[in-house]
């Protein structure tokens, strides 16, 4: 004889809050392959010479292609977020024999981003 098993509804996932972010999270891993997929074809476009290039930018500049790397964007940052204030229980930082204190992690994880950010907008504007 078994037991009785509650059919499961097939959006239980909208049900809390924290459930929806797991879903998001798991699903943002999409968009994280979807830029790697995308710069891999840039870098691709750039070695096969100038006409290349130009047919990549010509793709990309697609409304469709604008749209998809936009949400795929959003979606790359939610990842990050959400990577960043689980970092503390991910890893453990010890200095000098203390461990450092779970917001000085994530406060570390976003400044280290915010200096990388400036480093990379500094080599593509200037």
């Amino acid at each position: 004889m078994s037991t009785y098993q509650r059919p499961l509804n097939l959006f239980w996932w909208l049900e809390r809050r924290s459930y929806l972010l797991f879903v998001l999270r798991e699903l943002s891993s999409v968009f994280v392959a979807w830029f790697v997929v995308f710069l891999l074809l840039l870098v691709k476009a750039v070695s096969d010479g100038p006409a290349a290039y130009q047919d990549f930018l010509d793709w990309s500049g697609r409304w469709w292609m604008i749209a998809i790397n936009v949400i795929a964007m959003l979606f790359v940052l939610l990842h990050t977020i959400t990577w960043f204030g689980l970092a503390p229980r991910a890893m453990v930082i010890r200095l000098r024999g203390q461990r450092v204190p779970p917001p000085q992690v994530v406060v570390g994880h976003y400044v280290l981003w915010l200096v990388l950010s400036a480093v990379v907008a500094w080599l593509v504007l200037r």
